[in-house]
């Protein structure tokens, strides 16, 4: 049974009013199972979808055969674009070696927000800028997000972002997931989660199972490595 977001419609109440819509709703897709149920269930209501990806950092061989995986399942491109957090990351210095410091701070990279990638994105896509975008978040994951939902909507239409499955719990989730017989991606195996940072939750894993990508993020960000050590190990190299 669905939890209950006070003041708040229920998720199919909102899949409806999205399914009303003349146009399309964009997703933001993470490969996650919350991003997949949505998915799932938006498919179910005819609602036309554009799926967007947000890396993180560039070319990790196990994110691009995951997103190959998704564009045969669901027959349509998943977009790529970078996330925010990635520059965020890059010009606060984060995991950076001293020999980089120089050159980051005289390139002053922009820090997009969300809202300005989106704008980005839509205007690239030829898409209406006030076209909904979609998110996995549930208000079950934890009592901020449900709080948050209770005060803020699970449709905004400040910023047009809509929670589609809010109200779902878990069981909900991987009940569609399991009816539609999707494989769930190697982060659940590797990580328990989706892959989402560059600290010791993410690369100590990929170190053992995943080598290249490991050295792939080593090499935009070497002290990450620094995790590693602080937890009493010896990465590769040293």
């Amino acid at each position: 049974m669905p939890t209950v977001i006070k003041g708040q419609p229920t998720s199919e109440e909102v899949l409806r009013r999205l399914a009303d819509l003349d146009g399309p709703v964009a997703l933001s897709f993470s490969c996650g199972k919350d991003s997949i149920a949505c998915w799932l269930a938006m498919r179910e209501y005819g609602i036309e979808i554009v799926p967007v990806y947000f890396w993180l950092v560039p070319d990790l061989k196990f994110i691009d055969e995951e997103l190959a995986y998704f564009e045969d399942f669901f027959g349509t491109h998943i977009y790529r674009y970078p996330n925010p957090s990635f520059f965020r990351l890059i010009s606060n210095l984060v995991d950076q070696p001293p020999e980089r410091l120089r050159v980051i701070e005289a390139a002053n990279l922009p820090i997009p927000t969300y809202e300005q990638t989106w704008e980005a994105i839509f205007q690239e896509l030829g898409m209406d800028p006030r076209t909904w975008k979609a998110d996995g978040v549930r208000a079950a994951d934890s009592l901020n997000r449900r709080s948050s939902f209770v005060r803020h909507g699970v449709m905004k239409e400040s910023n047009r972002k809509v929670s589609p499955i809010a109200d779902w719990l878990k069981a909900e989730v991987m009940g569609i997931i399991d009816r539609y017989g999707v494989k769930l991606p190697i982060d659940y195996e590797i990580f328990g989660r989706s892959f989402d940072g560059i600290d010791y939750r993410f690369i100590e894993p990929m170190r053992r199972h995943l080598p290249e990508d490991y050295g792939r993020l080593v090499e935009w960000f070497p002290l990450a490595v620094g995790d590693i050590i602080r937890h009493g190990e010896a990465p590769d190299g040293f």
